[in-house]
């Protein structure tokens, strides 16, 4: 099964502190502008997606949104979070206080994978 999106381990790590102190979360990648264009991370419903932003995946069980337009523009992307020891643009995000940055890493489908998103199968 081809996935959209992945996570490292360091990333992984981080979602489960996270989770740990704040319950269920979210994350919200936006295309830019007031809100940066590193992934945000929430309590779950603690940000209300737009009406067509897409749900790109899931890591450990809190899902991954995308804002509508960087998805029609990254579409034939896969995204990998990482985490650096950074603070983010903007500070909104959980992991902040910890002075711990979310950010993805992209890359183009290879054609194989291509076709795989043509015929759904995919994750």
């Amino acid at each position: 099964m081809i996935k959209r999106l992945d996570a490292t381990d360091k990333a992984i790590d981080l979602i489960k502190i996270l989770k740990e102190k704040h319950g269920d979360l979210m994350f919200y990648q936006a295309g830019g502008y007031c809100e940066g264009t590193q992934p945000q991370c929430f309590e779950k419903g603690g940000y209300y997606q737009r009406m067509g932003d897409v749900c790109i995946g899931t890591i450990e069980d809190t899902e991954f949104w995308v804002d509508k337009d960087l998805f029609e523009y990254w579409k034939h992307a896969h995204f990998t979070l990482t985490v650096i020891d950074a603070f983010g643009v903007g500070g909104f995000s959980l992991e902040t206080p910890l002075k711990k940055t979310f950010q993805i890493e992209y890359r183009i489908f290879t054609n194989e994978e291509e076709k795989g998103f043509r015929t759904g199968y995919f994750y």
